[in-house]
Formats: C-alpha cells, sequence, structure tokens
C-alpha cells in the first residue's frame, strides 16, 4: 500500500496518484484546482493540479475523481461552489448579511438570489433566520467579500434544497466531518463499503422511518441542521437525539459498528425506540 499523500497550499498533485484507468473526464472534489489540461498535440496527458488547502490526498478510480480530505478541526475557509449553512445578521437595500463562521466579515447574499424572486416575491428574511446556500464568488485578498446564492446559477433553481431553512435545529460539527456528511448523502448507503466510514445517517433512516424520517441540510463551514416535523410531539426528541449521534460519532470518530452501537444507545436513553 502506497503512504498516504498530504498537500499544503500551493502543493502540486503527484502524477502518480492520478487515476488512469477511466475513460470519464476527471472530477476534482473539494480543495484542488485545475492549472492545465492534458493537451494531445503535445503529447502530455498528464492534469497539473493544484491544493487550494491542507489536507489528504484520496482517490476514486471507479468515479475518476480526486480530491483533498480536509483535516477535522480546521478553520473554515470559503470556497467557490461550497454548500453552506448561513445565518441571517441583517439586511440592506439589495443584500442580506450573513454569518458563516464567527469573528469574520459577513457574506452577502442578493435579495433576489432565490428561486422566483423578484421586488413583490422576494423572501423577508430577520436577523438570526437560517439559509442554506452556495458559494458563488470569493474576492481575492485580505477582507475580500464573500458572496452566496440560493439557486443554481444555470437553471435559475434551488437546487439541493437551497433556500431558507424554516423549523429545525441546527448542529456544530468539525469541517472534517461536515465534509464527510456531504460525500455520505449523496452516495448510497452502504455497509459492506461506507463512505468515510460513515453509516450513521442510513443507520438513523432505518431506526427513525416509523417515526416519519428526518431531513437534512450540511453546511461545509460546519453546520448541520435537522428537522423532525413529521415527528409530532417527538419531533423535538427526535432532532436532539440526531444531533447528538452525529456529534458524538465527530467527537470520537467512531468506527461503523461503534456507530451502530451509538444509535441504538441513543435513541433507547430517549425512549424513541423500544
Amino acid at each position: 500500500m502506497s503512504a498516504p499523500v498530504v498537500l499544503l497550499p500551493g502543493d502540486e498533485v503527484p502524477h502518480d496518484r492520478l487515476p488512469t484507468k477511466n475513460s470519464n473526464p476527471l472530477r476534482l472534489g473539494p480543495g484542488l484546482r485545475l492549472l492545465s489540461q492534458p493537451s494531445p498535440k503535445a503529447g502530455d496527458s498528464n492534469h497539473v493540479l493544484t491544493a487550494t488547502q491542507a489536507g489528504l490526498l484520496t482517490t476514486d478510480a471507479k468515479r475518476n475523481t480526486v480530491s483533498l480530505l480536509s483535516f477535522p478541526n480546521r478553520r473554515y475557509v470559503p470556497t467557490t461552489n461550497d454548500l453552506i449553512i448561513a445565518q441571517i445578521h441583517h439586511s440592506s437595500i439589495d443584500f442580506f448579511h450573513c454569518i458563516v463562521t464567527p469573528n469574520t466579515a459577513h457574506a452577502l447574499l442578493g435579495q433576489l438570489s432565490f428561486e422566483g424572486a423578484n421586488k413583490k416575491t422576494r423572501p423577508m428574511l430577520k436577523q438570526g433566520e437560517l439559509v442554506y446556500a452556495r458559494v458563488q464568488s470569493v474576492g481575492v485578498g485580505a477582507g475580500a467579500e464573500v458572496e452566496l446564492t440560493c439557486v443554481n446559477p444555470a437553471t435559475g433553481k434551488a437546487d439541493g434544497g437551497l433556500g431558507p431553512l424554516a423549523g429545525g435545529m441546527v448542529f456544530d460539527v468539525s469541517t472534517g466531518m461536515a465534509a464527510r456528511l456531504i460525500r455520505a448523502s449523496s452516495a448510497s448507503a452502504d455497509e459492506t463499503d461506507p463512505v468515510d466510514g460513515l453509516i450513521i445517517l442510513g443507520e438513523l433512516g432505518r431506526k427513525l422511518e416509523s417515526l416519519g424520517g428526518f431531513e437534512l441540510a450540511v453546511g461545509r463551514n460546519g453546520k448541520v441542521w435537522v428537522d423532525c416535523s413529521n415527528a409530532g410531539e417527538g419531533s423535538v426528541s427526535v432532532t436532539v437525539a440526531i444531533g447528538r449521534c452525529l456529534q458524538e460519532t465527530d467527537q470520537h470518530n467512531l468506527h461503523p459498528h461503534d456507530q451502530k452501537k451509538l444509535v441504538t444507545r441513543i435513541l433507547r436513553d430517549m425512549k424513541l425506540v423500544s
């Protein structure tokens, strides 16, 4: 087994670590950017990729994907196309000013950056309310403005549940755990081959199906929004139980077998399952 590769910002991805036995286009995950593409005329068959953050290089030959697995507790740095959960701080004529991480400048979310929004139908968001947004652009240099959007620029639609988040609760996790949850939620649940060693979402889904299930939105900035409104009178207990499961899995870096035991223990302690 080859030694793991840890990259720092600006480091070039070694060519021998890129997937080569796949005819599909190479896909870049978080933490990497493309400097140049292969040039068949010049006989160059290698991509030139560099890291935009520190992390562990990971590849998926089946999906022809290469990405950086960020260190669990690193500070979140906004990156274009990241999905985040932001909190409204205040509004101005054209923008909502949003908190993405504590002690950093507010991000700007256009008041018309919502599906079907115009001056009459735009959402009237108040201080403290939450939105699920995508990082649209990041300026260059210290103090550069970060712009958010709640629509897909190509379609004008709120793809992936973008927009205001009503109800539910928000739980804090590490940025590394947030990235793992995003990858796990976008893949099919498979205990024999769990994505990044996470089976907890699938386990919670099976255990809570009879109670109405739950909705989840994960932000790369270390925020997880959980809504269990279908659980009726027990919605608060179910929501808290899910948040505890996610946070303890993160804090103790639990293996899949221990994740199953944790879900069972917490749901029993809160009298949600027998």
